[in-house]
């Protein structure tokens, strides 16, 4: 969008929060950049350069704007949508690959030469891998410096910067501030909490529709791993460098963040990852004019625009709940996980008790004895098929994933049919095209509402919904009275 000069201009002038994120404006004259909606007076169009990231703008020279805070606005919508390489590549990039791996590690994953990951990732962002992830860490050492008490030192190192002085430098140049100069602007109450404890606020593109998202979370919560308590979901994070208690909250503007974590060099991934869980780099306003086009699903979206896809924070548990979840009801999908849980999870300290277990890895897993799974023979074919297959690497599910390759791959996985492979897609892998036309709250909910209710009549029909098919089952699922569809109290 970067480059349709006349529409950015409008945006800016009009102070749309919409699309912070999309684009971010340089200012010539001042020598900063700031998102659409900077509350400062818009400078004149000649003055003004639009850029496609936070990178670019810093690689042109430009300071991040004190007022508007361009690094904290949502993350780009484009990343979410598209398979293609750039898209995969910065969902890896926001996981924190090049920090642990480099870029070398990012090109292995994706099959690429470097030379070709920078060369496609320049071109559409303005910056290489290198410079997004310095923007990343940039960011993530804002976060440390200004709701925590951590020794700078510390900051540094957790931000994944390799050099103190490469830390101050990069601050100053980033925020034309040095570190300290930023925890004592900090608000007072920015650093509250519990000691170990980091709070801050998930941004996102409104409206957001929070009912079915927590909804749905709470209600197949597994036990030990996840909780609904004090108007706040939580659960437990495997993170790179170990592990996490994250606690979500909605709020009108943003989402409460409360994350306990065993190493601060994780935050940068635990922030990425409850984005990804809440689906909150999604641009709503395009996903409901599209949905509202079709007079059948117009009443659903008026009466509660914004709804998200709920994902996951781990692909491969996803997966695995999902085959728990085949034929039954939502409360024994949850039993059933949570015997694997008290099995084979890592056991973890809560100190607000309720959550006790990670969610046993496919390595973990893959020793289990088909025996005492208390389910048919064919399902647990298909289980112990799935965690061993992702143990060894055969099958690999993560931000990376080519969605259609991977959904061919699933389908070809004994026990796996349409309704297994597409919600894993939707749910884990993060594709908004994903469809379940077979499942049976979509065709009730389309039946009542005079759409087509067999799956390949549906299907044709939810033609006109694309490439946001995902975000339609949301609004049709929401049809029913299911608790997954209640914000618990």
């Amino acid at each position: 969008m970067h480059t349709d000069t006349e529409r950015c201009v409008r945006a800016v002038q009009s102070k749309d929060a919409r699309f912070d994120g999309w684009f971010y404006t340089a200012v010539l004259t001042t020598g900063i950049y700031c998102r659409p909606s900077c509350p400062a007076v818009p400078p004149k169009p000649a003055h003004m350069v639009f850029h496609p990231s936070a990178a670019a703008c810093q690689q042109a020279g430009f300071r991040a704007c004190k007022r508007c805070r361009p690094d904290t606005s949502p993350g780009s919508p484009e990343w979410n949508v598209r398979a293609d390489l750039v898209a995969r590549a910065m969902r890896l990039i926001a996981d924190g690959v090049v920090d642990r791996e480099g870029v070398t590690g990012l090109a292995a994953r994706l099959g690429y030469s470097t030379r070709q990951i920078e060369r496609q990732v320049r071109a559409e962002l303005g910056a290489g891998p290198l410079a997004l992830a310095r923007a990343q860490r940039a960011r993530t050492a804002r976060l440390l410096v200004e709701t925590t008490d951590l020794p700078m030192a510390d900051v540094a190192f957790a931000a994944g910067f390799s050099s103190i002085r490469t830390f101050n430098d990069t601050v100053r140049e980033v925020f034309a501030l040095s570190p300290s100069e930023l925890r004592t602007r900090a608000p007072k109450h920015a650093a509250s909490g519990p000691p170990g404890v980091i709070t801050l606020r998930l941004p996102f593109r409104a409206p957001l529709h929070p009912d079915n998202l927590f909804g749905h979370l709470a209600a197949t919560a597994v036990p030990g791993v996840e909780e609904w308590r004090d108007g706040s979901y939580r659960r437990t994070l495997r993170l790179p460098y170990g592990h996490g208690i994250v606690a979500l909250a909605p709020r009108p503007d943003h989402i409460a963040c409360r994350l306990a974590l065993s190493d601060p060099r994780d935050l940068t991934v635990a922030i990425s990852r409850c984005r990804r869980l809440l689906d909150l780099d999604a641009d709503p306003v395009a996903v409901d004019e599209q949905l509202r086009a079709d007079p059948a699903l117009t009443p659903l979206v008026d009466k509660a625009p914004g709804r998200r896809v709920p994902r996951t924070v781990d692909e491969a548990e996803f997966a695995v709940r999902a085959v728990l979840g085949q034929q039954v009801s939502t409360a024994a999908a949850r039993t059933h996980a949570a015997r694997l849980v008290t099995a084979h999870g890592t056991p973890v300290d809560d100190p607000e008790g309720g959550l006790t277990r990670l969610f046993p890895t496919p390595e973990e897993l893959a020793a289990l004895d088909p025996g005492a799974l208390a389910m048919p023979r064919t399902r647990r074919t298909t289980l112990t098929t799935l965690v061993r297959r992702l143990a060894d690497g055969d099958l690999r599910l993560g931000a990376d994933s080519d969605w259609p390759e991977t959904r061919a791959a699933l389908l070809a996985l004994p026990g796996f049919g349409p309704w297994t492979a597409d919600v894993i897609a939707m749910r884990a892998l993060g594709d908004p095209d994903a469809f379940l036309p077979t499942d049976l709250g979509v065709r009730r909910a389309a039946d009542a509402l005079g759409l087509p209710s067999t799956p390949s009549a549906l299907t044709t029909r939810a033609t006109a919904w694309r490439p946001w098919r995902a975000y339609a089952v949301q609004y049709l699922w929401a049809t029913d009275s299911h608790p997954i569809n209640v914000l618990p109290a």
